[in-house]
Parts: structure tokens; sequence; C-alpha cells
């Protein structure tokens, strides 16, 4: 099944309009994910899409699928990053970009001032993703600036109403993060050569009940409180091995230092794994029992959480933000009160033993995002072209 989607109907204008994406870079996350998904989807939409970030390691994946990459620093925290104001306004200018979207904070003030500056009737289109519940401030607020604003969630949506009054309910667009069903599915299994390989590197898994902590290691995800699960789960004579899936920033250990000094003191360096960065996040997703989510502040989306419901794989989180609309959705019986580690506690003892189905995921899809966003766009260049006609 083609997991881009169709992109239906057509306008009267240049062949190929031109949609510029702007982020900080293309290693890992949940944007840089996003991005590379819409770009491929633009192109085969018959886009020209360009991307215009420091890269990273999805920069392959743009170039594989036909679609450009500026490489700019655009999300350096620097004041000298400024500096690209005026050659993203030339850019837009020589290119004749038709949408610019922006979709991170720093990067998006460095597309707005060179937007800004440009006569009107020369301006692309402009479009914003509001990605999180960032502090609210003259900063953030660059991310509300958009003719049409994307919000991941309803959460979002709710956080741009509460906290932004200049901006219109009907400017805003839910589209939320989609996953693609043809890799995340309830029937996937790892193939043989992956599972030898797993119990080889971690044979402390072998024969026990996994349960998974994706996420990179930082306070607010839910660390230590993790920790204390696995340590409760063991008192309570469960048969698990913990496993925590994500890197640290190696400039900030001493968080990462202060989780692994909490096993120790726990007793538990035989009962938790820190696995580091993977790329293979589905294979570890699939053989789990259970996937959790401790966040301490709301997510926007939490793609790991959908990506682990699409697999058929239960997960017990704290149910606020993005989250708590997904468990609404396919799984509420894995929904935990934010902070109420006994109660998580409680109900992974239940579902190790009384499993529970996960409902297909139909409404978090890749398909869905981008058909969603290609039909924004393509309603805002039949507005600008109906102007233009006028």
């Amino acid at each position: 099944m083609n997991q881009i989607g169709p992109f239906v109907g057509s306008w009267k204008m240049k062949n190929k309009p031109t949609v510029v994406q702007m982020l900080p870079a293309l290693n890992s996350g949940g944007v840089e994910r996003g991005t590379v998904d819409l770009s491929l989807a633009l192109v085969k939409a018959g886009f020209r899409s360009i991307v215009i970030s420091s890269g990273g390691r999805l920069n392959k994946e743009l170039s594989e699928h036909g679609a450009e990459h500026v490489n700019w620093s655009v999300g350096k925290k620097s004041l000298f990053t400024f500096r690209y104001v005026l050659s993203v306004r030339n850019f837009l200018l020589r290119e004749k970009v038709d949408i610019l979207h922006l979709r991170s904070r720093l990067p998006a003030w460095i597309g707005y001032l060179a937007w800004l500056s440009l006569p009107k009737n020369q301006r692309p289109i402009l479009v914003t993703t509001v990605h999180g519940p960032y502090s609210v401030n003259r900063y953030s607020e660059v991310m509300t600036k958009g003719e049409a604003v994307i919000a991941v969630s309803n959460t979002i949506k709710k956080y741009v109403l509460e906290n932004y009054k200049d901006v219109k309910e009907s400017d805003i667009s839910v589209v939320y993060r989609g996953i693609d069903t043809d890799k995340f599915f309830p029937e996937y299994m790892p193939n043989t050569a992956w599972i030898d390989k797993f119990e080889k590197d971690f044979p402390g898994c072998i024969d026990k009940k996994l349960i998974l902590f994706p996420g990179r290691i930082t306070r607010w995800k839910g660390h230590l409180e993790f920790v204390a699960l696995i340590d409760s789960l063991k008192k309570r004579g469960q048969n698990i091995h913990g496993l925590v899936v994500g890197g640290f920033d190696s400039n900030r250990n001493e968080f990462f230092n202060e989780v692994k000094n909490k096993v120790r003191l726990m007793n538990l360096e035989d009962d938790i794994t820190f696995t580091g960065d993977r790329s293979d996040i589905r294979e570890f997703m699939a053989v789990s029992s259970i996937v959790t989510s401790l966040a301490s502040t709301q997510e926007a989306f939490g793609r790991t959480v959908m990506e682990a419901l699409s697999l058929g794989v239960p997960v017990v989180a704290y149910a606020h933000g993005g989250v708590k609309e997904q468990l609404d959705a396919l799984f509420p019986h894995g929904s935990v009160d934010p902070g109420d580690l006994s109660q998580a506690v409680e109900l992974i003892v239940d579902l190790l033993h009384k499993p529970q189905k996960v409902e297909k995921n139909n409404e978090f899809t890749l398909i869905k995002m981008t058909s969603s966003t290609l039909s924004l766009y393509q309603r805002l260049l039949q507005k600008r072209n109906s102007q233009e006609v006028r």
C-alpha cells in the first residue's frame, strides 16, 4: 500500500510548485522524520521539495527521493545565525518559492524575517507547524505567524488558542503526526537474524518479559521513574527486564550518570539495560511485552507511543497531552494518571497476566498526515491563485 497518499485535485498555475521546509537539522526526531516524509510526498505529488537545515543522517533519504537540500546552519543558537536572513530572502526570490513551511523556532525566525522583508506580492505562502507546547514568550510566538498554522494534536491547538490571542481558530489545522503502517503493523516481527543478534548482545533479556522505555535520556522524559517502576515490578515477583532505548547528549551526561547511580543503588544492574541510540526501535518494540511513557511534561504527540500502538504492543503511559489523545483512540486501558507510578505498576502487572487488545491504527497514519498537509497546501495555493486572477 502507498503510504504517501493521493494528491487530490489540480489547479491552473505553474507545473511544479516549490515548497521549502526549514528546521535545524536532519538527524533523529519526530520533526525531522515528519519533514522527510512530507518531502517524499511532495515529490510524488509533483512538487519541487527543498529542505534548509544543517543536514544529518536523513539527508540521504532526501536525495534518494529527488528532493533538494540547502546546507545552512539556521538552527545554531548564535546571533551570527541571523546572517542567514539575507541568504534566505534572496533564495526565496531566486527560486520563486510558493510555500515556506517553518518547523522550529530559530529557523522560523530566520525564515519569517526573510519573508517579512519581501514585497507583499513576492512573498511565498507562509505555513508554520507548532510541534510542542513551547514556553510562552515572544521567541515562541513566531511559530504562530503562519498564514496557516498546523497543530500536531488537539492539545497543541488548545495551547495556541489559550496563549496567543491574535491567532484565529480558523487559521489552525490539526494534522496528527503519521506513522508508516506499512512498517508498523500488528503482525510485524523481527527476522531470525535480528533475534539471534539481540539475544547475543542482550543476554539478560532472554526468557524475560520486556518492559521498554524509548526516548532520549533527559530528565522530563521520566527515566528515574522508570527505574523505580522496574524496582517495584521486581519486588512484585514479575519475570521482567527493563530496556531503555535512547541516547543522551554527550555534553550533558550528568543526568544519565544520575540514572545509572539509581540503578546501582537499587541493585538493578542485571534488570535494566541501556542500549543507547538505535535505528531498530521497531524491532525492540515488537519483542517487548509493554512499552511505557512516563513524561512529566505533556508531549505534543508522542511518536514512540504511536509506533508501539501501531505494532499492537500495549502502552502504559501518563495520560496527558497528545499521548492521552492516542490512548483514548486506540488503547484507553493503558492510561495512567500523570505522576501516579503505583497505578502504572498495578496496570503493568495486570497486563502481563491479562493482555488487552490494541485497536488498529487508522487515525495516526502517514497517509493521513501527508494527504492532509498536501490538501492544505492545495487550498492555500488555490486561494492565492484566485486572488491573483482578480
